[in-house]
């Protein structure tokens, strides 16, 4: 299936793995790019430059498809060394660098004097709008049923993906809700050129994460997330679990006064417990309400084949019915 993404990123399926935080190592990346999609690594998972560096280069060695990094603005006072990271991405030979977060226009003119595509990550038409302005290459439109932070307007993506269409110019992907053949057809028919899926591609067997982690992700319905610090508009889509609740607890409690240091505990440094040691309740970790739609763990090969002999038989239906 050939799409604008398919051509811009030179992939052979219109399907990303997104960044996620201790999900995107080498062995993910490589085994979704192998697959025909694209894989990313999460730059900011990495302690410094030069072991993203390094991770880079594990992935090369382990795919010689296109890959990608993410990498996420944050806005701390103590922020990752920036310029380290996008040198590490241009001299590693990545083609494709997912921007998240704050505005990436600082990175841009090094990243595309490289020859590299952006794909930066929108929750709003507006924000896209600003991305596609500066000079992104194209956008990941994210609704409000994805996992992370889905920003503060609380649109779905049956109605920000079609806002998306009518006023881009630039591709863009849906992200949010997505993880099969009937997620990229309903992307495609509402004018995305590809779907970008997080949660799904943490339920396979080549994520490198706990048995617990994708065991919880299989278990869960749609109804098990819960949406954490809104006051601090910071919105977040997580797994619920005993912190999580603990953590809404406290944001009931303290209403107006709420502050980051008063969840820290149940935030702050809990990914590699649960990621990697697969401690469910250490605290709050990102997934989609697509956890609903998840029933098995497929290796990233069976998950994408399936997920396109799908879409391909869904179209061959409607092309029967006209």
């Amino acid at each position: 299936m050939k799409t604008a993404i398919t051509e811009m990123f030179g992939i052979q399926h219109p399907i990303i793995q997104g960044g996620m935080h201790y999900v995107g190592f080498a062995e993910m990346a490589a085994a979704v790019s192998n697959a025909g999609g694209l894989g990313i690594i999460t730059a900011l998972t990495q302690k410094t430059p030069g072991d993203l560096a390094n991770e880079i280069a594990l992935c090369k060695d382990m795919t010689d498809k296109p890959i990608g990094v993410n990498v996420t603005f944050l806005p701390t006072v103590n922020a990752p060394d920036y310029p380290a990271i996008i040198k590490a991405i241009i001299d590693g030979g990545v083609t494709v660098v997912e921007t998240a977060g704050n505005n990436p226009v600082a990175v841009l003119p090094y990243l595309k004097d490289a020859g590299i595509k952006v794909i930066h990550k929108c929750t709003a038409v507006r924000h896209a709008l600003k991305a596609q302005s500066i000079g992104c290459d194209a956008v990941s439109v994210d609704g409000f049923e994805c996992g992370g932070h889905p920003g503060e307007d609380d649109v779905p993506n049956f109605i920000l993906l079609p806002r998306a269409a009518d006023e881009l110019e630039i591709p863009f992907v849906s992200s949010g809700g997505m993880a099969d053949g009937r997620s990229l057809v309903a992307s495609l028919a509402m004018g995305a050129a590809g779907m970008n899926m997080g949660t799904r591609f943490i339920a396979t067997k080549e994520a490198p994460v706990h048995d617990n982690v994708k065991a919880a992700i299989v278990a869960a319905s749609e109804l098990d997330t819960r949406l954490v610090m809104r006051s601090l508009r910071n919105t977040e889509r997580v797994m619920t679990n005993a912190a999580v609740e603990r953590l809404l607890e406290k944001e009931k409690t303290l209403g107006d006064d709420l502050k980051f240091e008063d969840i820290i505990e149940e935030v702050a440094g809990v990914y590699p417990k649960i990621m990697m040691h697969g401690e469910m309740d250490a605290g709050a970790w990102s997934c989609g309400m697509v956890a609903g739609l998840i029933n098995d763990i497929p290796t990233c090969q069976e998950l994408i084949d399936r997920i396109m002999a799908q879409a391909e038989d869904i179209i061959d239906r409607m092309n029967a019915m006209r």
